[in-house]
């Protein structure tokens, strides 16, 4: 598992459909994915201020959504034997376009939980 890899020096794995499983990994891994997608939610928080929350706008949001899938493409893709942004997969730009909708997504259920939290905590 590649969170469990990141350790050693070289963290590539050029198979990781073939890499031995390791006990706990499941847990790990949706552990290690949610923490970082609470991390990028502090982040737009720390960029834009806590009044985001109170008036959120689709902007912010969508820029850290959006701006978060260098993640898959710089670390968890080559990491994974991928290659930089899925070049080294089968159908690179679908790929690719399926990792940005996946974090616009992101980005608009940022927006989507502030603007619901505003329907609890009136300003």
């Amino acid at each position: 598992m590649y969170f469990l890899a990141f350790h050693r020096i070289d963290p590539t794995i050029e198979a990781i459909a073939r890499s031995a499983a390791v006990k706990g990994e499941k847990l790990i891994g949706w552990s290690a994915h949610y923490l970082t997608g609470i991390a990028y939610a502090a982040l737009l928080i720390i960029i834009w201020g806590t009044s985001w929350i109170s008036r959120p706008s689709i902007g912010p949001a969508l820029i850290v959504g959006i701006g978060t899938v260098a993640a898959p493409f710089l670390l968890m893709q080559p990491g994974m034997g991928a290659g930089i942004a899925a070049s080294r997969t089968p159908r690179p730009n679908a790929a690719r376009l399926q990792s940005l909708l996946n974090h616009t997504v992101f980005g608009l259920g940022l927006y989507l939980t502030a603007w619901s939290l505003r329907l609890f905590h009136p300003a």
